[in-house]
């Protein structure tokens, strides 16, 4: 190499070559490269994602944290990383960040995630609702959409004078004012309906339909409104609206059909080849591509992609799951912040713009709640679910958000109006949750839960919570355990929670079913019924308490598994700080091979996280338990025996469990009453029970044993100490206090 380099060094003989002179050091020279590798397009480009991304991923989990969606954390992160607050306070830092001629890039960037996002949205509706669609839905959703149109109407008569653009013709503004007032943000308010658990409801199949109508009529306005105000005038829009009609047939009529057939001959396939996928990703593109050029926007292109995908679950799945994480966590964030950047709350700096700003938030809540409210009564629903579903038609979120980008990109909206509709976009999409929660609340029935409690009081009642099928089978064999012979006066319900972002209404009953599986075919072997609770939660720590202390239950069971517990109750409670993939990685830990438990066994998250559960919480760890025959008690304190003597009485009257107990320090013994309450439980069941008081407990007999029964706190002890049993225990069931 060294050779070619002295060779061609000669070859520059006669070039008139421009050797940069300085006289910098070489230092200062190396610095003054990397101040302007920094400020390279490509490079500020980059950096704005990674703090984009960083900032809405804060934002978005502290929504979650207090029950809101994390959508509106997201909206949130981009107002205050623009002029708004960062803008305002620290100007230096936004305008190196975000310099004035960076700002195209990050827009084409977010108009890319919005294209990707509208074909998600078009997928996600299930047009075999809209055809079957309930008379009820019909009326509900014609409701909230004409009567918010007429009224934004109504509003932008009053405000055009003052804040249209002088350039814009009242028609076009009229029709931006109404149509802002009647989007429904339906992936927003179908996330609300899984989480609140009510999407196999009437109510929760109503509202659904009602969205996705409404959705698909607001896009289709929406697409007229922009042809009239690129055209100038309704009359030359004709010729644009026609153009969509036809482009709208060609995709239904001719397109449809054939990605049908693509999705029928490949519907068994284990995977898609490449060319396939390629088609269906052409689909969109050029589907974006052709409402551009007709003028009625990509966006509005990419929805129809979606929509006229093929009602093959598994295809919608497969698309959905390429594009939901690029589209959801790296693009669709830059929109936020890009929307944030263009709004400028400081503009608002007198008391009369925010009147104005109230009125607008007045007319959409007017528009939207009290008109779906009052038509869902008018087709005979109860005052409860009126209200409800005026609630989550309310619901605008980022929906709202892209027509109001369109508008202010169309010069529609001044940058003022802009702000004022943003403001109301995010105040009406954070009032939904709550008030959900304030209609429940005054609707709470005092005689049903009268009722309820009447008939559940006398029932040993088990609530398992799993993440993985097998897992919820061996926490089916210990609840059957500890309920066999008394089928009548227990209860055992079997519940499993998703990450939110990772279900879609329309293949809910799928998964559903794919994950209740197992444990159905377990409770069919031991002969036993359970009850099933699936929900989607965007905080499944929190959910899994709600759930136990809302429902009163007796015992919480909870599996170590995979990830979707990490970071949540169960890995709080054993005080992990990384994932757990299997036990064997647990016994690793506490036998010195991994220092995970070592570095915090319990830590003050451990007792928060369980003084939230009013009920006692059993923790598995299962290594393939089939079998609850054995069971071995290591007691170290009296206070262990008090906590689990329930547990063992239980064991052994339903299932005949051969009990052995362990006096580890030798306290049992010496201790007079639980000594007396063991030799009375013993004599009940003498060759069920039998008492150790052995400290060295031989491998043979622990590889015997199917299961360890211990209190939370002998567990630590033992993590703490490492003790040599641990590696040959098969099971071990972890019990925490009672609360009640």
């Amino acid at each position: 190499m060294y050779w070619i380099i002295l060779m061609g060094v000669k070859l520059e003989t006669g070039r008139n070559l421009k050797i940069p002179t300085s006289d910098k050091s070489q230092w200062n020279e190396f610095l003054d490269s990397l101040i302007k590798n920094l400020h390279h397009p490509l490079a500020l480009l980059l950096a704005q994602i990674v703090t984009i991304i960083l900032v809405a991923r804060i934002f978005g989990w502290i929504c979650i944290k207090i029950k809101q969606p994390a959508v509106i954390g997201e909206m949130i992160a981009g107002i205050v990383m623009g002029p708004s607050l960062i803008g305002m306070y620290l100007p230096e830092f936004s305008s190196v960040l975000f310099p004035t001629e960076s700002l195209g890039n990050l827009q084409f960037l977010s108009q890319i995630g919005l294209i990707l996002f509208m074909y998600i949205v078009g997928m996600e509706i299930d047009m075999k609702i809209l055809r079957n669609k309930a008379h009820d839905a019909v009326v509900i959703s014609h409701a909230s959409i004409i009567i918010p149109f007429v009224l934004g109407m109504g509003l932008a008569y009053f405000i055009y004078d003052e804040f249209a653009p002088a350039d814009v013709q009242f028609t076009s503004f009229g029709l931006f004012a109404g149509i802002a007032m009647s989007i429904t943000a339906f992936p927003v308010l179908a996330r609300i309906v899984q989480e609140r658990g009510i999407h196999k409801t009437r109510l929760g199949t109503i509202v659904i339909t009602c969205a996705a109508a409404d959705d698909i009529t607001a896009w289709c306005i929406l697409a007229v409104v922009i042809a009239i105000v690129k055209a100038g005038s309704f009359g030359s829009a004709i010729y644009t609206v026609f153009l969509a009609l036809g482009y709208v047939f060609l995709m239904i009529k001719v397109v449809r059909p054939f990605l049908k057939r693509i999705g029928d001959l490949y519907a068994t396939s284990e995977k898609l080849s490449k060319p396939i996928v390629a088609i269906f990703f052409l689909t969109l593109v050029v589907s974006s591509y052709l409402t551009e050029i007709i003028g009625i926007h990509a966006l509005f292109g990419a929805f129809i992609a979606g929509a006229i995908m093929p009602e093959n679950i598994r295809f919608r799945n497969l698309f959905i799951e390429k594009v939901e994480d690029v589209a959801l966590v790296l693009l669709l964030p830059l929109f936020f912040v890009f929307t944030g950047l263009r709004t400028q709350i400081g503009l608002l700096n007198e008391p009369y713009l925010w009147k104005i700003a109230g009125l607008i938030f007045a007319v959409a809540v007017i528009g939207k709640f009290v008109s779906s409210a009052l038509a869902a009564k008018f087709v005979g629903q109860n005052w409860k679910d009126s209200l409800s579903i005026g609630a989550l038609m309310n619901t605008r979120g980022l929906t709202e958000l892209v027509a109001l980008n369109i508008g202010y990109d169309l010069g529609v909206l001044s940058p003022q109006l802009f702000s004022m509709f943003v403001i109301m976009a995010l105040a009406t999409t954070f009032m939904t949750g709550p008030t959900l929660d304030f209609i429940n609340w005054i609707f709470k029935s005092n005689k049903e839960e009268t009722e309820e409690n009447n008939i559940l009081k006398n029932k040993y009642r088990i609530l398992l919570s799993f993440d993985r099928p097998e897992s919820g089978r061996a926490l089916l064999k210990v609840a059957d355990g500890l309920t066999n012979k008394r089928p009548e006066s227990s209860e055992i319900t079997a519940m499993h929670f998703l990450p939110t972002e990772e279900l879609h209404h329309y293949n809910t009953d799928t998964y559903e079913a794919d994950r209740f599986k197992d444990v159905i075919e377990e409770s069919v072997a031991l002969n036993r019924n359970i009850t099933t609770m699936f929900k989607a939660s965007a905080d499944i720590d929190s959910e899994i308490v709600n759930v136990a202390n809302k429902s009163k239950h007796d015992l919480l069971l909870i599996g170590l598994g995979h990830s979707i517990y990490e970071g949540s109750l169960l890995g709080k409670v054993l005080g992990f700080t990384t994932r757990i993939i299997n036990p064997e990685k647990l016994i690793n830990t506490v036998t010195g091979k991994e220092n995970i438990l070592e570095s915090a066994p319990f830590d003050d998250g451990t007792k928060q996280i369980i003084s939230r559960s009013q009920v006692p919480v059993g923790i598995l760890i299962d290594k393939d338990l089939t079998d609850i025959s054995t069971v071995f008690i290591p007691l170290f304190d009296t206070k262990d025996w008090n906590l689990i003597q329930n547990y063992v009485q239980k064991f052994i009257q339903n299932i005949n469990a051969r009990i052995t107990i362990l006096d580890v320090e030798g306290k049992i013994m010496t201790d007079l009453d639980t000594k007396e309450k063991i030799r009375l439980m013993e004599q009940a069941a003498p060759n069920q029970l039998s008492l150790k008081t052995e400290r060295v407990v031989e491998k043979d007999f622990l590889e015997e044993q199917n299961l360890m029964l211990i209190s939370i706190d002998s567990w630590k002890y033992l993590v703490d100490t490492k003790s040599p049993w641990l590696p040959n225990i098969r099971s071990t069931l972890i019990i925490s206090e009672d609360k009640k």
